[in-house]
């Protein structure tokens, strides 16, 4: 297949395309904007590889989409481009507004062009698959899941901005009949993730000896999935989900991030012994504003309906995390040094005319 993936330089992106070349055999296209969380080094692995291409645009462009669509004709879209960091959408909301929903738009656009100009077979395949969050529908009660029939109920600007993502998606679907398929995920975790998120700003902290901060009492429950099966389940639902479906994709894995977060200390302690205990750089901190209490996702109809399911443990897989880390400084010391958007452009990525 031919396939088009925008964020293809992030962290679930880059997971995605080196599974849909290296594993998969695709042709695929990544659309970037190489923003700050974007780190081209995550695709080295195929920068001699002619199955992969890498361009700088920007999903809001419509010029730049219609163009590549024209040129590339995918069979499928994988789209993941988003901004999607709550605390920056607290202080920016308009850059979140303008990706996720205006880029969606466009990519929606751009693919509704693509798929009225295809025949026959190729019309009947194509596919576009929108990838999304499961912070869209709120908080949990304590022993509750969310399901594909939980109510929306976004409580940040971030979450906002996806849900809105989504009922374009599913609007473009109903509206102009577009083969589009929805994904909603838990928290991902495993190598390559960009050192803002909970679980890599804890071990580059725990790695210098810095505070480990947690939000408020740290309780706030998350359900984790390993991006790799994050990747293999989204393969699964564009090879074999049902058009206007969405389908909740979860790691079985809920735990709250002051669990998350000894976990990473007891894996520094066994890894790095020399620096023990690492539970006595834990701080708290002032809680988030419109911090949701709970996620967890029951990933049922996915693992009935298309054959996936999670299959990583995650106290194992977390460990597994921590030794990538230690073990690959060359891709995250110039993110923590600032030296990071010089070397952007120097593997192989072509700017969109």
């Amino acid at each position: 297949m031919r396939i088009l993936v925008t964020g293809g330089c992030g962290f679930i992106g880059s997971a995605l395309v080196l599974h849909l070349v290296q594993d998969l055999g695709h042709d695929v296209l990544t659309l970037d904007a190489l923003t700050y969380a974007a780190n081209p080094v995550s695709l080295a692995p195929l920068s001699d590889d002619p199955r992969h291409r890498l361009v700088e645009a920007d999903i809001c462009d419509p010029k730049a989409v219609h163009a590549l669509y024209t040129e590339f004709r995918p069979d499928a879209v994988m789209h993941l481009a988003a901004e999607s960091h709550v605390d920056r959408s607290i202080t920016d909301p308009g850059a979140f507004i303008r990706t996720n929903v205006v880029g969606t738009q466009v990519m929606l656009d751009g693919a509704r062009t693509h798929w009225d100009g295809l025949d026959g077979a190729a019309k009947a395949a194509f596919r576009f698959l929108h990838v999304s969050t499961d912070e869209v529908y709120g908080s949990l009660p304590p022993d509750g899941f969310f399901t594909e029939e939980s109510r929306y109920d976004p409580r940040s600007p971030y979450s906002a901005s996806k849900a809105a993502s989504d009922h374009l998606a599913r609007a473009w679907h109903e509206t102009y009949g577009l083969p589009v398929l929805i994904t909603n995920c838990s928290n991902n975790y495993g190598p390559r993730h960009f050192p803002e998120k909970l679980i890599p700003l804890m071990i580059l902290n725990a790695l210098e000896g810095k505070n480990l901060p947690v939000y408020g009492d740290g309780l706030n429950e998350r359900d984790w999935i390993h991006v790799e099966d994050h990747a293999r389940g989204l393969v699964a639902v564009l090879e074999k989900g049902r058009l206007g479906e969405t389908y909740l994709l979860g790691g079985r894995s809920v735990r709250n991030n002051l669990a998350v977060v000894k976990g990473l200390c007891a894996a520094f302690d066994r890894l790095r012994p020399e620096h023990a205990p690492h539970d006595r750089l834990i701080t708290y901190v002032a809680d988030r504003p419109g911090h949701d209490r709970r996620y967890a996702i029951d990933p049922s109809k996915a693992e009935a309906e298309v054959a996936w399911a999670p299959t990583k443990n995650f106290e194992t897989a977390l460990e597994e995390t921590v030794r990538w880390y230690l073990d690959n400084e060359a891709w995250w010391r110039p993110i923590r040094e600032g030296r990071y958007t010089g070397e952007r452009l120097g593997l192989g990525a072509t700017k969109a005319s």
